[in-house]
């Protein structure tokens, strides 16, 4: 049986350096007062208690905003955690068509993420600019981002389900 599984999460190199500067600038006081060490307890306390939170922050988001995709003989299933508690399944009844495409997250989206708009297109991205373009037959419409377009398409020839490419 041919199955596909992706799991998707926030982890852009862009990240990772907004975290080191950030932390930069929380420890600042620790090492420009470091000469005179005229840093009371409290002080020291808080610059600590700062680096801990701004580290659970990211790193929370880091491992809890993750999406997960799979395709099987049934359909596709997916899910945008913490957004959907619950997987989300469409069978292959319930898809007229899809597209493994580029997109420009910014432009037709406003970004990455958990995307809606007030049409009946919906995108859910964590990074980069491919992504599988599902059309229902109800009229609505779903982005799913992936690192991996050409297995999907691959998948989804597979399952003789109508699919255009416009990868390049």
């Amino acid at each position: 049986m041919n199955t596909y599984k992706e799991v998707q999460r926030f982890d852009q190199w862009w990240l990772r350096l907004l975290l080191v500067v950030i932390l930069a600038i929380a420890i600042s006081p620790l090492i420009l007062d470091w000469d005179t060490l005229k840093l009371s307890r409290f002080e020291i306390a808080s610059v600590i208690l700062s680096i801990l939170v701004i580290l659970g922050l990211f790193l929370g988001f880091w491992y809890v905003f993750k999406l997960e995709t799979s395709i099987d003989s049934k359909g596709i299933t997916y899910r945008f955690f913490p957004f959907h508690i619950k997987s989300r399944f469409k069978s292959w009844e319930e898809i007229k068509s899809a597209t493994v495409r580029k997109y420009n997250p910014i432009r037709e989206y406003g970004g990455w993420g958990y995307r809606i708009s007030f049409t009946k297109r919906k995108a859910l991205n964590t990074k980069g600019n491919k992504g599988v373009q599902l059309y229902f037959k109800d009229g609505n419409e779903l982005l799913l981002g992936t690192q991996h377009p050409e297995k999907i398409k691959e998948i989804l020839d597979y399952y003789k389900i109508p699919v255009n490419s416009t990868l390049s």
